[in-house]
């Protein structure tokens, strides 16, 4: 995926979860956050970022959030790309088959999971998660308490006993990563959930990306580590 109008900036401050402040070159500018997670090791005064200017006058904010330089490393910070990677990943990993029937956002149960996909007999449940904590090379999900993952989750375990083949896919929006493994250390519940959905049959999978400061591209796999 390609963001196009992008441009260098400095994090300055996050006010909340939605905005941040940003100096580019035309000086101090409000910003959107696409990710309204904690991301505190990643947005700190100073770090450099790349937004994306909008011309539409209709914004409040002129500017996106995307990409943030972490030392050596870039991280896609933009929580609305990784269901577009993992549809394209399925495809081109061969994980479906070219001729497998892709739709977002299928209603289950009680949960609403971002991809479903038929590919001759199997009916595919996937809920993708975008992954930006990172440390020393691994990288955790969540970074914040997710009760709504942890009902995914188990939906998609009850999904096993009905014929549906599910699977949780974890977008990594950073390459050059070792193993992922889930948080515990933030939120027990949602590792104990994801143990016992794998155990239940459903597939737990993860893939890095390539970044660049205007591109995002789905990777290969990486371990995950329960």
């Amino acid at each position: 995926m390609y963001y196009e109008n992008m441009e260098s900036a400095v994090f300055l401050e996050r006010p909340n979860r939605f905005i941040a402040y940003v100096e580019t070159a035309r000086g101090r500018e409000i910003c959107h956050v696409k990710n309204t997670g904690r991301c505190r090791e990643l947005l700190v005064p100073g770090a450099q970022i790349y937004v994306q200017r909008n011309h539409n006058p209709a914004r409040k904010t002129p500017l996106d959030l995307i990409t943030v330089r972490k030392g050596d490393r870039l991280i896609n910070m933009d929580s609305q790309v990784p269901n577009r990677v993992a549809a394209r990943w399925v495809l081109e990993s061969g994980f479906v088959s070219p001729e497998a029937v892709i739709k977002p956002e299928k209603t289950w149960g009680n949960s609403r999971f971002d991809l479903y996909m038929e590919d001759g007999d199997r009916k595919i449940f996937m809920e993708v998660k975008g992954v930006t904590l990172e440390e020393d090379g691994v990288v955790r999900f969540p970074d914040a308490p997710t009760e709504r993952g942890v009902k995914h989750l188990k939906e998609l375990a009850a999904a096993c006993a009905h014929g549906y083949e599910p699977a949780v896919l974890f977008v990594i929006q950073m390459d050059h990563v070792k193993y992922l493994e889930p948080n515990d250390w933030t939120h027990a519940a949602f590792g104990e959930a994801l143990r016992q959905a794998a155990s239940a049959g459903v597939q737990v999978m993860a893939i890095d990306c390539h970044i660049e400061t205007d591109r995002i591209e789905p990777g290969k796999r990486v371990e995950v580590r329960l």
